[in-house]
């Protein structure tokens, strides 16, 4: 009888994560050409016995062949929107960095332990250590306070990230941004519409064909703050459900100014955190994308 046995191992060349090698190996791969170079060495070997034959015969087939694997720096990835897409990316086998001025969460949910998490601000941090081996970076920076502030957690902050990756030669990045809800332009002169507008343009003319922009409008999840859990959710799923249910008939007064105060859906916080995954993993996604498009985006990875 003759019998014939492969065995196949992999070892990684020059590999900057080692986590999930083939985690974003999707039907159609692409392959981009990065600063620091990955390969993986595949050895596939076989042999051949048969039972009238005394040898066998042993042959060794070597590829060389470089694997996309991801690695994101999660700009605010403690936060409401950052943890959630800390989360989703884990869950898709991409390995995460955070870097936050409150590092480490205080809650001890088992996904936590998979994120390596620093603790730094933006404006001083070692971006050496924060994107060494990065593949894209993702900023959920962003807040309110006084026109100073906001211009400058909205706006300079992320100004200040998009160049770092830039310089860097980190191929993507990803800003969480805002709708603008069909406000007037005199209503969007605020510190934190005008911040946010900054950092858009700043990262789509460094990234023209690999930036990305989402727009949500509220976002809506379980928040943890200190220690308490605010479920947005119950709010903002219920809203959700009914705007989209309702849709044909408001659809005339989508041009009336502010319109989307009230008629923009709510979006999940999960659904941001995946369309996230997806512009990670998808090298052809790039733009600004609308509320509709964000949930697009999440439903073709979610499992």
């Amino acid at each position: 009888m003759a019998s014939l046995s492969c065995i196949a191992s992999i070892s990684a060349a020059s590999l900057q994560s080692r986590r999930a090698l083939f985690a974003s190996f999707r039907g159609n791969p692409h392959f981009l050409r990065f600063s620091h170079p990955r390969s993986c060495r595949v050895v596939v070997k076989c042999s051949y016995a048969d039972s009238s034959i005394e040898s066998s015969n042993v042959g060794t087939i070597d590829v060389v062949a470089d694997v996309k694997t991801e690695r994101i720096v999660v700009l605010g990835g403690s936060g409401f929107v950052g943890s959630a897409i800390c989360k989703a990316a884990v869950s898709k086998g991409i390995e995460v960095i955070s870097l936050s001025r409150s590092g480490r969460p205080s809650y001890s949910d088992s996904w936590v332990d998979q994120v390596t998490w620093l603790t730094g601000d933006v404006f001083y941090a070692n971006w050496d250590e924060v994107l060494a081996g990065a593949t894209a970076v993702v900023s959920t920076l962003g807040g309110f306070g006084s026109e100073e502030q906001m211009q400058r957690i909205n706006g300079e902050a992320n100004v200040v990230a998009v160049n770092a990756a830039k310089d860097f030669g980190i191929p993507k990045f990803i800003l969480i941004s805002v709708h603008d809800y069909n406000l007037p332009s005199f209503l969007l002169t605020t510190g934190y519409f005008t911040g946010k507008r900054k950092a858009e343009s700043e990262l789509l003319s460094k990234y023209p064909t690999s930036g990305v922009v989402f727009r949500p409008g509220f976002i809506y999840g379980k928040r943890k703050v200190d220690g308490f859990e605010i479920p947005l959710d119950l709010i903002g799923e219920p809203i959700e459900k009914f705007l989209n249910a309702v849709e044909n008939f408001t659809k005339p007064l989508n041009s009336l100014p502010a319109s989307d105060l009230l008629l923009a859906p709510p979006v999940s916080v999960d659904d941001l955190a995946f369309a996230v995954v997806n512009a990670v993993v998808d090298d052809d996604f790039f733009g600004i994308f609308t509320i509709e498009q964000i949930k697009e985006a999440a439903a073709s990875v979610k499992v």
